[in-house]
């Protein structure tokens, strides 16, 4: 497990399959939001869930995120797209709505940043979300991101188009934790 302060980042354990498919990818509106992909009725315990545990890949690195006070199972992050020749990754958090709200998205993102710059070696990570996702947004420029623009109108969500904010961060900029 890689630790924060608040948080740890560990592999998914098959036990977190059920609880993350069933808080975070069957609420369609809410995973309509964070997701690129449309969302399709996948049944608990398929093979084709996004939470499955996935077999080790130079592509992408899936985490469980632990809450170090309670250790429970507090959501999911990801490094996803990893190109190791451009040294580059994007990044991907979830948490359950039980664990929102409490400040640990920036925890989660420092963490992620650990593991893609001084573990994998990345040079750049970066971030695209909602424009109107403040939360990511603010926990993101807190862990050091700097928002490098708006993609218009450029994501389909829920019935209708809209704007990505691109936010990134370079090995050079980043601060690992002491």
């Amino acid at each position: 497990m890689i630790h924060g302060e608040k948080t740890g980042l560990r592999a998914r354990h098959e036990s977190d399959v059920p609880v993350l498919h069933s808080e975070l990818y069957d609420d369609v509106a809410t995973r309509s939001r964070a997701d690129s992909r449309p969302w399709r009725p996948v049944p608990p315990g398929s093979a084709r869930s996004p939470y499955a545990v996935p077999e080790p890949s130079d592509e992408a690195a899936c985490f469980s995120v632990v809450e170090l006070a309670s250790d429970e199972l507090a959501g999911e992050a990801l490094l996803w797209g990893i190109d190791q020749h451009q040294r580059a990754a994007h990044i991907g958090i979830s948490l359950r709505p039980a664990f929102r709200g409490r400040g640990l998205s920036v925890d989660v993102l420092r963490v992620l940043c650990t593991y893609g710059f001084a573990v994998r070696g990345l040079h750049r990570l970066q971030i695209e979300t909602l424009a109107d996702n403040a939360a990511m947004i603010t926990a993101a420029t807190r862990a050091g991101f700097t928002r490098e623009g708006t993609l218009r109108r450029s994501a389909w969500v829920y019935g209708a188009f809209a704007d990505e904010a691109v936010l990134g961060l370079l090995v050079d900029e980043w601060t690992p934790a002491t």
